[in-house]
């Protein structure tokens, strides 16, 4: 018997942006420098605050005035997943305060807000908690500490007698009171310390179901969106774009688009033409006027072509990620017999219910941007580079975001808008369309797996190998990263240099893109013949982050794989699984808690049938199970049972509403949703033929939070890998048919 290879470290794209020294480690350097310099400030630069306007800021994130208001800047975009409430609960926590009294700011693009991991600002990766947990009541604690000290002081009292509560600290023998207000001046004097943390034990804030402060702004109408961001004198502008990808302005023709009221221009831009108004529908009303003579583009685009080469490209080894054991030798020994199967999933749009949108303002040597971004900081440096300017006068203010995704990770609508802004010498806020927004975007890429696996006569699986064929998103992302993540004062050649190199790495295969691969290089099953292999695909569509990433694929066809081992041995798909995971406890963990509350092998009403699938991502552990009913060709969800391990929970209705966010997510785009190329051109437009999920279609939802000690992890990405292979396993067990194609409904009706 062949004893099992070492098993390789899970490489993710955490660690990968961590650890990668290409280019003599410059790139590593690139990645690592900056994220903590200038959170904690100078104890010379609090005594200037206080005595300048008495406030007390102890740090990048906390204000306290002599009012005893509590301001608390948000270092982390709000997109609809809760950071407005669960960072002030961290900092309200070791702080003394209710959090419903922290007053909620949103961080402008700034290097002290560098995410501490990735090395620049963004929100992403199911990351904000996590990277948060630590470092905000940390914050807090040093505030509390600080204001305890000058009590002290103040008072000519031992600390031990000093206790912060409810915004005040007490002198406990006396019962004398004063606010964190009246002693600002007096704390900024003290020294920073070094605080302990509070035990999980004496937490009063952390794990409570606390409302969320978003809410109220978002029902009525208060809350900023990027698309409702209004300056003095600003235009409106909308950009005829090219009708193919990479096609270039020939010439144009205004005809009677001047003569509309409230237009004020029209302007070829590199990316197309710009239609400047007063307001927003005269602009778009006056596109009909302008007629543009395009040249050049990707005319040869085409869907069924991608499919073919990605067929092509899993048919051959590729690029060997992981192995485990002898692969090669139990398949030769099978002599064939063995299960293979491939899935395939198309490009999907982000399709955010606020399409793109950024408003600029640039004078002379300066810019300022208002902006629905995920990423500030890349925004800020790719701006002043297109611009020239120095990136401290480059400012980026971030609004709250009518939904992300990944999608705003890429910050090409804010570089429209300076761009706009600086040819017509105006403010000026550039909206994408519905249309706009699902025909040029980047997207979710098109993706071939290939799997084969053998049983033993027990019918468990003792090889495994599997072929992936996709696009690389680090290739595409990473380059225009690298300037945001370089300390400040890094040449500008350099930094193109580092762009260059990083592209390189993936064009020229050296490195395996961990997006493409993650879920499936990392998956959890025992089984000792295992390899996986990756094949690079470039057909020239821009692709980029969507929600749960490589996740969103590679857990279809691995648990849809599992599923159909699971019928081929002719055993039961939970306890299959079961089987499998009895080195993953956590993975073990979730799905029990799943089938158990969803009563997995009691009897179902007439016409409904179950499936069920676990996935480990964003260091998170969800399962689902699903049960539905197939009538016509068409599918109905009626309930879906989601347990989740995501650590320690801050606020256990954010983790719910996250579960359900991304099982909405999901399904939809499992049932209806694909992006498709003929001659060049996207081929959907608009929500009639990129369906969402109608309230009607919407299934019951259940929600398990596993407990757990361990600290908190993603809850914002996690719900979405499970859910299509869950659904795909349910269809199986109801009509014996096993679905590889997403979307559903169209492959059930082929």
């Amino acid at each position: 018997m062949t004893t099992p290879a070492p098993k390789r470290p899970r490489v993710t794209r955490r660690r990968f942006l961590k650890a990668s020294a290409v280019g003599g480690g410059a790139l590593a350097l690139a990645f690592v420098v900056g994220p903590m310099v200038g959170r904690y400030r100078r104890r010379r630069d609090m005594r200037a605050t206080a005595e300048a306007t008495g406030e007390f800021h102890p740090n990048a994130w906390l204000v306290i005035h002599p009012d005893n208001r509590i301001v608390f800047t948000l270092d982390r975009v709000e997109m609809g997943q809760g950071t407005m409430t669960s960072h002030p609960m961290l900092i309200a926590e070791e702080l003394e305060v209710d959090p419903t009294v922290i007053e909620v700011e949103l961080a402008v693009a700034d290097r002290r807000y560098d995410h501490p991991e990735f090395g620049l600002q963004i929100t992403g990766g199911s990351s904000s908690v996590r990277t948060s947990w630590g470092v905000l009541r940390h914050a807090g604690a040093v505030a509390r500490e600080m204001l305890r000290t000058a009590a002290a002081e103040v008072w000519e009292v031992p600390l031990s007698e000093c206790l912060a509560t409810n915004g005040t600290i007490e002198h406990v023998p006396s019962g004398r009171t004063q606010t964190y207000g009246a002693l600002t001046r007096q704390a900024a004097e003290q020294p920073i310390p070094e605080p302990e943390l509070k035990p999980a034990e004496e937490h009063t804030v952390i794990g409570t179901a606390m409302d969320r402060v978003d809410a109220p702004m978002k029902v009525d109408g208060s809350g900023v969106f990027g698309i409702d961001v209004v300056r003095p004198g600003l235009l409106n502008a909308v950009l005829i774009r090219p009708p193919v990808q990479d096609a270039r302005v020939a010439s144009f023709d205004v005809g009677e688009a001047k003569s509309r009221p409230g237009v004020r221009d029209v302007v070829r831009m590199p990316g197309g033409v710009a239609v400047v108004a007063d307001r927003y529908w005269q602009a778009r009303a006056a596109v009909a006027d302008v007629t543009v003579e395009w040249e050049g583009g990707r005319t040869t685009l085409d869907t069924g072509i991608m499919s073919e080469e990605l067929r092509r490209l899993t048919a051959e080894p590729g690029k060997t990620v992981r192995e485990d054991g002898d692969v090669d030798g139990v398949l030769a020994a099978a002599s064939g017999d063995y299960l293979e199967s491939a899935y395939d999933l198309p490009h999907l749009a982000h399709a955010p219910m606020e399409p793109q949108n950024s408003t600029a303002h640039v004078e002379g040597d300066r810019c300022e941007v208002w902006a629905p971004t995920q990423a500030p900081g890349v925004a800020r440096e790719e701006i002043a580079a297109m611009l020239g300017l120095a990136r401290d006068h480059v400012v980026v203010h971030t609004t709250l975001l009518g939904g992300g995704f990944g999608r705003r990770l890429v910050a090409d609508y804010a570089l429209e808008a300076a761009q706009l802004s600086k040819l017509i010498a105006a403010p000026v806020k550039i909206t994408w369309s519905r249309e706009d927004d699902m025909c040029h975007s980047m997207y979710r890429p098109q993706v071939r797996h290939l799997l084969r696996a053998v049983l033993d006569p027990a019918g468990t699986p003792v090889a495994w190998q599997h072929r992936i064929a996709a696009p690389s998103l680090l290739e595409a992302i990473v380059p225009s990263w690298l300037p945001a993540m370089t300390p400040d004062g890094t040449p500008g050649a350099m930094n193109r240099g580092l762009s260059n190199v990083a592209g390189g790495v993936f064009r020229g295969d050296w490195i395996a893109d961990p997006t493409s691969t993650e879920g499936a290089s990392d998956t959890p099953y025992a089984i000792p013949n295992l390899r996986v292999e990756l094949a690079r695909h470039d057909p020239g569509v821009p692709v980029g982050f969507w929600r749960s990433v490589g996740h969103s694929h590679t857990a279809f066809a691995v648990e849809s794989f599992i599923d159909e081992l699971a019928v081929a041995a002719g055993r039961d798909p939970f306890a299959f699984r079961r089987a499998l995971l009895h080195d993953a406890p956590r993975n073990l963990g979730v799905l029990k808690a799943a089938a158990a509350a969803a009563g997995w092998g009691e009897p179902l009403p007439a016409g409904r049938f179950r499936g069920i699938a676990q996935h480990f991502s964003f260091e998170s552990y969800v399962s689902q199970v699903v049960e539905l009913s197939v009538e016509a060709q068409r599918v109905r969800v009626h309930r879906v049972v989601c347990a989740v391990d995501c650590g320690r929970v801050i606020n256990p209705d954010i983790v719910r509403a996250q579960m359900e966010s991304g099982i909405v997510f999901g399904l939809g785009a499992a049932l209806k949703q694909r992006i498709s190329y003929a001659g060049g051109h996207v081929e959907q437009s608009n929500f009639h033929d990129f369906e969402m999920l109608r309230m009607n279609e919407m299934p019951t939802i259940e929600v398990v939070i596993v407990p757990s000690t361990a600290d908190p992890t993603g809850v914002g990405e996690p719900g979405v890998p499970p859910i299509a292979p869950a659904v795909a396993n349910a269809i199986a067990a109801a009509t014996g048919r096993r679905i590889r194609t997403l979307p559903i409904e169209p492959s059930l009706v082929a």
